[in-house]
């Protein structure tokens, strides 16, 4: 039982499964730092100012004060909804979203390239290749057996 888990393992270490997650998890991390700053220090500024200078992220709606004793000392907290806070992760949210739309529109053109087996300005891959020429033989036997 052991072995044969080991094994499976093995294979789908091998079969690039694993690097492939490793690669888009690492490539995740880095992208998420781009969209951050993306949108901490590029789009929410001009907004800030659009607001008067308020901090967007720090607006909210206070329900109740925070009660504080005569030397200062919090002794409630207050309760606020933040919905500057909201607004921010929304904006995070259609950055990370438009441009992964963008990166994967990019892919899927390049994909479709790739796989075009007349398209000689990019390297067909062997598959995609030996699948195209079997297309073309079969309709040429097919031809064959209709003028018979």
């Amino acid at each position: 039982m052991g072995m044969k888990l080991f094994k499976e393992f093995k294979e789908f270490a091998v079969k690039g499964n694993m690097m492939d997650m490793a690669v888009g998890i690492i490539i995740g991390a880095a992208f998420n730092k781009v969209i951050d700053v993306l949108a901490k220090k590029v789009i929410l500024p001009p907004l800030t100012l659009l607001t008067s200078g308020v901090n967007f992220k720090d607006q909210r709606l206070i329900l109740k004060d925070a009660f504080l004793n005569a030397s200062g000392e919090i002794l409630t907290d207050e309760v606020a909804i933040g919905y500057g806070a909201l607004g921010e992760a929304l904006i995070d949210f259609l950055i990370i979203g438009f441009t992964i739309f963008i990166v994967v529109k990019f892919m899927n053109r390049l994909r479709n390239k790739a796989q075009d087996s007349e398209d000689k300005t990019v390297t067909t891959p062997k598959d995609i290749e030996l699948l195209a020429r079997l297309t073309d033989l079969m309709e040429e036997q097919n031809k064959l057996l209709k003028s018979k």
